[in-house]
């Protein structure tokens, strides 16, 4: 149930993540999550895509140094409570949250989907399995 992220490195200065993003958008890639974590020298740029394999292979073409990683995607109710339960579920298995971003997902935005990258996604998992906590495959998240 885990999905894959592309975490690309790039120089800190101007029209690096749009070198990324013209990449993409020349070889058909959908972007379906970012985030951009950055220290004075250089930048991370997680993505959820369309087609990881393809988007990595392009990238590697391009010049990027890219890196594959296992996260997992989890959906989160829009209601009070909604983020409580997961981050709980996750806390209860003594599972650790390096880092996490958000998905808008559904047209009325019933839910949103997290993506969190832990310690051990399958002590994560099965916690989140055991609340009643939908984990999202990367089949699904390719098809938003």
């Amino acid at each position: 149930m885990n999905v894959k992220q592309i975490s690309v490195f790039v120089d800190n200065k101007p029209g690096s993540l749009y070198g990324i993003a013209k990449v993409f958008a020349d070889n058909n890639v959908r972007i379906r999550a970012l985030t951009v974590t950055e220290t004075s020298d250089f930048s991370v740029v997680r993505l959820i895509v369309d087609n990881v394999m393809w988007a990595s292979s392009v990238l590697k073409d391009g010049g990027f140094i890219t890196k594959i990683q296992e996260v997992l995607a989890v959906e989160v109710p829009n209601s009070p409570g909604g983020l409580n339960k997961v981050l709980g579920a996750i806390m209860d298995a003594d599972v650790n949250i390096e880092y996490s971003y958000t998905i808008l997902t559904g047209k009325y935005m019933i839910s949103t989907c997290m993506i969190f990258k832990v310690s051990d996604n399958i002590k994560a998992v099965e916690a989140l399995r055991a609340s009643g906590i939908k984990i999202m495959p990367q089949e699904e998240l390719s098809a938003l």
